[in-house]
């Protein structure tokens, strides 16, 4: 299968259901109206609370900042809400359009733009920042795209986002579901995640990968995180004792000199 036809289908997939928008978290609110728009919200940062502690949006105040896959545009409206020149991407139709009307309820501002992260369509040494949570790895060519970050950002500048975890408990489930109980145990967790978790291609990497794939930059700190989809299965109060190197989620902050 080509580079263009697995990018399409990840776009079919996200055009159908932008992440975070799914029926069960919102009910039959009316789409697009405040309540709905704060539901998506408040059900993001219930679930992954994390997503604070590794973005820290407030302390790029005045700063020049891409994000990369807006998708329901939670993330983004922090970037807005914290006062930075903010810039927004999505493969997607549907993503661009409900960021850009979560914006205009608070009356907020970014340049949104519906392009693929593979060939940026931004100068070199552009942004300050450029964030991407949970996004990257579902293209056919992440290392391009971390490439092209690199490329536009500035001098001192930072890559912050999350890289799914191959080596968690997550991991380990969907293995579980779609290789042994199908009684094909021979199927990797490679094999498993790319083919039934999300939209097809989707990846989740080693430590040691991540290090390769962000090799240009000078500094990298990875950070595991247990998420939802680690303890699902288990009883509940066995998440508190998870190791968070098993956990499905690497935060990332990755800065070039």
């Amino acid at each position: 299968m080509s580079n263009e036809s697995i990018n399409h289908l990840v776009k079919e997939y996200w055009e159908a259901q932008p992440c975070g928008t799914e029926t069960d978290i919102f009910g039959d609110l009316p789409k697009y109206s405040k309540e709905w728009f704060e539901i998506i919200e408040n059900h993001r940062y219930d679930v992954e609370p994390f997503i604070h502690s590794i973005a820290q949006f407030t302390r790029y105040r005045g700063k020049r900042v891409l994000e990369i896959g807006v998708g329901a545009g939670t993330d983004h409206l922090q970037w807005a809400r914290a006062g930075v020149d903010l810039y927004g991407i999505d493969l997607t139709n549907a993503g661009i359009e409900i960021t850009q009307r979560r914006l205009d309820m608070y009356g907020l501002k970014s340049n949104l733009k519906r392009v693929d992260a593979e060939i940026l369509p931004f100068e070199d040494n552009s942004f300050d920042v450029v964030y991407s949570w949970g996004v990257i790895h579902h293209s056919e060519n992440p290392q391009t795209i971390v490439s092209e970050i690199k490329r536009v950002l500035k001098p001192n500048g930072e890559f912050i986002g999350m890289f799914y975890n191959r080596r968690s408990l997550a991991g380990i489930v969907a293995w579980l579901k779609f290789a042994l109980l199908k009684g094909k145990p021979w199927r990797s967790i490679f094999y498993v995640l790319y083919h039934y978790n999300e939209s097809i291609g989707t990846k989740a990497y080693t430590n040691a990968e991540l290090r390769n794939i962000f090799k240009d930059f000078n500094t990298l700190k990875v950070t595991p995180l247990v998420t939802v989809s680690d303890y699902n299965y288990l009883p509940k109060f066995l998440k508190y004792v998870i190791p968070p190197s098993f956990g499905y989620y690497s935060g990332i902050q990755a800065k070039i000199n």
